[in-house]
């Protein structure tokens, strides 16, 4: 059953503060344990053949800093990203159902899954393209690079990250039908629009060229479609609860 008990606005703004507060203790816990760890994975990153086409050079005294900074955030927020995940469930999830609840639960673990599963995806298909790529131009226009260490990194962070975010369009698409905010009808209506915004995605997150373009459009594209059928069967387990709860009463 649906929580019996009635939140007043203030206790809802306590409990949102609560949830806030905690996400962000882990936060900078999860920094402390970044910056133990960073300096390998730094390490490991300027082993990798697309690091080794380049002299990563510091243009500025504080460039190595900035760097080891930036990857101990990043790390500080991958790992808290399941707790936010999970206080956001706690927060909303006294006013859904029992099965509700269970299965909204259900939907963190995906989200991590598909969050690594873009990231993933970036670096090991879509960054080795890109930077073989700009190695070409570069040749052809007989220009020498000098990559700053600090631009490699923030360049890498910049083509990665945004995937696992994009990554979570299935896991939000159904998210929000199940709370009945929309349907698969209104994803079909809205399908054209929805690949206009993809596109320009796409082009904002890639380099000028059509190959590396459509590497990132058909997984967006094929995303969207997956979305719609998670929807479909969101709705119809939505729908389908509620009947069961109406014949109940």
């Amino acid at each position: 059953m649906m929580s019996e008990k009635k939140m007043s606005v203030l206790e809802h703004i306590a409990e949102l503060r609560k949830r806030l507060i905690i996400v962000v203790v882990f936060f900078f816990v999860a920094m402390i344990t970044g910056f133990f760890i960073a300096k390998p994975i730094i390490v490991f990153l300027q082993q990798t053949d697309e690091a080794k086409q380049f002299a990563l050079n510091a243009f500025r005294p504080a460039d190595p800093l900035i760097v080891y900074m930036q990857i101990t955030f990043i790390i500080a927020l991958i790992l808290t990203f399941p707790v936010l995940l999970y206080q956001l469930w706690a927060f909303i999830s006294p006013g859904l159902y029992e099965k509700e609840r269970r299965v909204t639960l259900s939907y963190i673990p995906l989200s991590v899954a598909l969050f690594l599963l873009g990231i993933s995806f970036s670096y090991f298909i879509l960054f080795p393209f890109v930077i073989d790529f700009m190695g070409r131009l570069s040749n052809d226009l007989n220009i020498q690079q000098m990559i700053g260490i600090n631009e490699y990194f923030r360049f890498l962070l910049q083509l990665t990250l945004p995937f696992g975010l994009l990554f979570q369009l299935p896991v939000v698409i159904m998210f929000l039908t199940r709370l009945g905010i929309i349907n698969p009808a209104f994803l079909v209506k809205v399908r054209k629009y929805a690949y206009f915004v993809l596109l320009v995605i796409a082009a904002i997150i890639t380099p000028p060229e059509i190959v590396s373009h459509l590497m990132v459009t058909i997984p967006l594209f094929i995303l969207y479609e997956i979305s719609i059928i998670v929807s479909r069967f969101a709705y119809k387990k939505a729908q389908s609860s509620q009947i069961k709860e109406s014949d109940q009463k």
